[in-house]
């Protein structure tokens, strides 16, 4: 079965992110690939697998793992998965108590994966992202998710700076997220429709998408270091978003 199935085209790689398809999808498992049944960790994900009824569970060597991850990190474990349905905007938007991660040209795989991680944890409505110049969903950007990318409303769009305009036109307040505002976030009241936009750790924001923001807001690190990791910026203004709305 090392071939991806017709209808389980998607390849998930890691232990944290099959365990997490297989709740999300198990029958509908093209089929699960475990190393070794020898270990404690791959011996209860199989289990696991069997017990939830996925079609077929198969030992396979780590070679053709290997091949199959290229290059990505599998633990062992590997499953074919339906393929991701991407979400719509506009229902997320009508929700009053709606919180959107936007990220603008995000191409690290690692924070792609780690910004949807938190917001599926963190109780965020959508992920949204522009088509152009960002991380595709493949398996780097999955694994570094741990599963929560089975969970997550995804939306991508053709053009970032039209989808945070719209927004802004139906009563979200877009926020992006600077080191230099001269506002904290904390400050701002994030129990309104809210969609907090994170930039490029390198390059911030393009200027159509900071045009598009209704206003700016800093993290206001303690320490001495003025920028963070965008994924880590995420979760920090999700947090706060979190917390006000408690």
């Amino acid at each position: 079965m090392p071939a991806a199935p017709p209808d389980a085209p998607r390849l998930v790689l890691g232990i944290q992110p099959v365990r997490a398809a297989i709740r999300a999808h198990a029958t509908r498992l093209g089929g699960v690939l475990i190393e070794s049944e020898e270990t404690p960790r791959l011996a209860a994900l199989a289990r696991f697998a069997r017990d939830q009824g996925v079609p077929q569970v198969e030992a396979v060597g780590r070679a053709t793992l290997d091949r199959l991850g290229g290059g990505v990190q599998h633990q062992g474990a590997a499953a074919w998965a339906p393929a991701l349905v991407l979400g719509e905007l506009e229902p997320v938007l009508a929700d009053p108590a709606a919180l959107v991660v936007a990220l603008d040209r995000i191409q690290d795989p690692q924070n792609f994966g780690a910004v949807i991680r938190s917001a599926v944890a963190l109780g965020a409505s959508a992920v949204l992202w522009g088509e152009h110049a960002s991380a595709p969903l493949g398996p780097a950007t999955q694994r570094a998710a741990a599963g929560a990318i089975e969970f997550a409303h995804l939306c991508r769009v053709a053009s970032l700076p039209k989808a945070l305009q719209h927004a802004a036109e139906v009563g979200t307040q877009v926020i992006g997220l600077e080191a230099r505002a001269e506002r904290s976030l904390s400050a701002w009241d994030l129990r309104r429709p809210t969609v907090l936009v994170v930039g490029s750790e390198h390059a911030g924001m393009t200027p159509a998408v900071r045009r598009a923001c209704t206003g700016f807001a800093a993290l206001a690190p303690m320490g001495p270091i003025e920028s963070l990791n965008a994924s880590v910026a995420a979760a920090i203004a999700l947090y706060e978003a979190r917390k006000q709305r408690s």
